[in-house]
């Protein structure tokens, strides 16, 4: 055991807090996910939930408190290292490369590791290569199939609806097989088919997933476990029909 690792969550979230000037998006924020758990983190509009995910992938530092992300204490680290510890997040806007085709969206998110060409797969060798481009190719055509895409494998996303565009963006997510996933309002955009599909995925994979959501039938069917926000303080957390009943969530948010 190395230097820094933290062993008992796949994430912990410990007395986080972010503020912009005089404006406390988050305070004293804790929680943690253990391993192969689905979390969901709720509350209204301005509570803090993207900040929050902001702070997990990297993107921004806390302006005090600490995040261990895959068992590693990482608050000081990149978002591109966090990436190649195993964390992916998809974004509420849906980011997708819309000059490539389907398959080649999902093919990028391995492209780091090398083989797709030019140096690093030449110093692989050929016959390293083309194994490795077997293997890479073979993940695209699970992944598809996992996310009901194989229809539209040649597609360029551009051209998709959001619907679609948001399940690239999660296949992409997940072809590099993540450790941790951060999906930021997975459902958004989607119709009944697609949002069962995300919960069909999401019920096959054995990764952590952290989530923010607010389609509440699908948050209460998929979660393990919630972490409610509101303010940017921590209201309440516990299992789903806890949060449910709880008279403080039900005040600030599900009414």
């Amino acid at each position: 055991m190395g230097d820094g690792v933290v062993m008992s969550a796949a994430l912990r979230v410990e007395a986080v807090s972010v503020s912009f000037g005089g404006v406390h998006a988050l305070t004293d924020v804790s929680f943690e996910v253990p391993a192969g758990q689905v979390c969901g983190v709720i509350g209204p509009n301005g509570a803090g939930k993207t900040t929050l995910f902001d702070v997990i992938s990297g993107l921004r530092r806390p302006t005090s408190g600490s995040v261990s992300v895959t068992g590693r204490e990482s608050t000081g680290t990149s978002a591109v290292r966090r990436a190649r510890a195993g964390l992916r997040r998809t974004f509420q806007r849906t980011q997708v490369f819309g000059r490539l085709t389907v398959a080649d969206n999902v093919l990028a998110a391995m492209e780091w590791r090398g083989g797709g060409g030019g140096l690093p797969a030449d110093l692989v060798g050929w016959r390293g290569r083309r194994r490795l481009e077997r293997a890479r190719g073979e993940r695209v055509d699970e992944v598809l199939e996992l996310c009901g895409l194989n229809g539209l494998r040649d597609a360029y996303a551009a051209a998709l609806p959001a619907g679609a565009r948001r399940l690239v963006e999660l296949a992409r997510a997940l072809a590099d097989a993540p450790s941790l996933l951060l999906l930021d309002e997975p459902t958004s955009g989607l119709d009944a088919d697609q949002t069962a599909r995300i919960e069909e995925v999401i019920g096959a994979l054995e990764t952590t997933i952290l989530l923010v959501e607010h389609d509440m039938g699908f948050v209460m069917g998929t979660c393990d476990r919630l972490v409610v926000l509101d303010l940017g303080h921590v209201i309440a957390s516990g299992a789903p029909a806890e949060i449910r009943e709880d008279p403080v969530v039900r005040a600030a948010y599900l009414g």
